[in-house]
């Protein structure tokens, strides 16, 4: 097999059946059948290894795993119904009660709620630390920290830590790095090679890249991996053997769907630092963005999430969202449509305003997640909209 990642994309297939088939099949079974009654009785201790039930495995959900975990540069994984099931059953695989968290403090807004209410009832605590300020986070690491968890670029301020950092860092204190590589996607970011343990994404958003499907997936080491699937078997987040079959399809193209994203976002980007009616911008691949010099270390490109602040606050906000014409107003990112969300009163609402301020989101941030069509389109349609 080829080191490249899209040949590795493309060229990655389950095993063909007897008929020779050269695009994989879906396989809609629930179950399978055994040859006899002692084929049956191993493979419930593992004692062997096969497809005994689609919540535990799937032909389609086998090659998406396998699929990811060469193209993360990871030994295995566990793909799940959503995103959201992801950091879920990772947190809920390597917690209990009594440990504690590190958490960026700009993370998505169900991930948050998963911090502040879910495990917090569970006896888990958390901490935030800043992802502009990688000096604080070893002070709060406590001798009860369990995982590093960390979103960069984050969702929806892209900032940006060093990841190598972090990881030099949970080993020292013997912490799991837990990454959400979803914005970056393997093609543009690789955290376990960077020093991370388990990294996550939601499949939902760029893997399937055409707003079709949900879907997440852990990756990790074999060991680590191993500990996830005892967990995921018992409480069932399977992801379905359609989505899978549907995302296994969607990585042949990720490579090129990803590039011009990339191409698109950094003109938009630098379209709009020069605009008036533009407060702020953050792209990890303008020369102005903070943390430049680590993205440009870390990542291949800069993704294709540009946020923007714009004048005028929430009116401001508002009068810009209802004036496109093209771009989709949706709680969705990642899509080959263009598409504009205004967090603070979709995806981070449930933050007070004090916490999205701190994490950069004000009442004029708009998250503009750069889709694919012609770019002469894209900037038309932002520059009516902000006239």
């Amino acid at each position: 097999m080829s080191d490249n990642f899209e040949t590795i994309a493309i060229r990655t297939q389950t095993e063909r059946s007897l008929h020779k088939e050269h695009s994989a099949p879906i396989y809609l079974t629930s179950s399978y059948k055994f040859d006899d009654a002692e084929e049956m009785r191993a493979l419930f201790p593992n004692e062997k290894e096969r497809n005994l039930y689609s919540r535990y495995s799937n032909p389609n959900t086998s090659e998406f795993i396998e699929k990811m975990a060469l193209l993360e540069g990871a030994e295995d994984g566990f793909a799940t119904a959503t995103g959201m099931a992801a950091i879920f059953t990772t947190f809920g695989t390597f917690l209990k009660s009594g440990d504690h968290i590190l958490s960026s403090r700009s993370v998505f807004g169900s991930t948050h709620q998963l911090l502040t209410n879910v495990f917090a009832k569970w006896g888990v605590t958390f901490d935030y630390a800043d992802l502009d300020k990688p000096k604080d986070w070893e002070g709060l690491i406590k001798p009860n920290t369990k995982i590093i968890f960390v979103e960069t670029p984050s969702n929806p301020g892209i900032d940006i830590i060093d990841l190598a950092f972090l990881g030099k860092l949970a080993k020292k204190h013997n912490t799991l790095l837990v990454v959400d590589n979803c914005f970056a996607t393997p093609y543009l970011q690789q955290p376990i090679k960077l020093g991370a343990h388990i990294s996550i994404h939601s499949a939902t958003k760029y893997i399937d890249g055409q707003g079709r499907a949900l879907g997440g997936v852990i990756l990790g080491s074999k060991a680590l991996i191993t500990e996830v699937v005892a967990f995921a078997r018992h409480s069932g987040p399977a992801l379905s053997p359609f989505n899978a079959w549907l995302l296994s399809k969607s990585l042949e193209t990720l490579a090129v769907r990803m590039d011009r994203h990339c191409e698109n976002a950094l003109k938009v980007a630098a379209y709009l630092e020069e605009h008036t009616k533009s407060k702020s911008v953050k792209y990890p691949f303008l020369p102005s963005h903070p943390q430049y010099e680590i993205a440009k270390k870390q990542m291949k490109q800069g993704g294709g999430i540009v946020t923007i602040v714009v004048n005028g606050g929430i009116e401001g906000a508002r009068k810009f969202m209802d004036g496109l014409k093209m771009f989709s107003i949706s709680a969705n990112l990642a899509d080959t449509k263009s598409i504009a969300t205004h967090p603070a009163t979709s995806t981070h609402s449930k933050l007070s305003e004090e916490e999205r301020n701190i994490v950069g989101i004000e009442q004029g941030s708009i998250r503009l997640s750069i889709g694919l069509e012609h770019i002469d389109d894209i900037l038309k349609d932002i520059e009516q909209a902000l006239s």
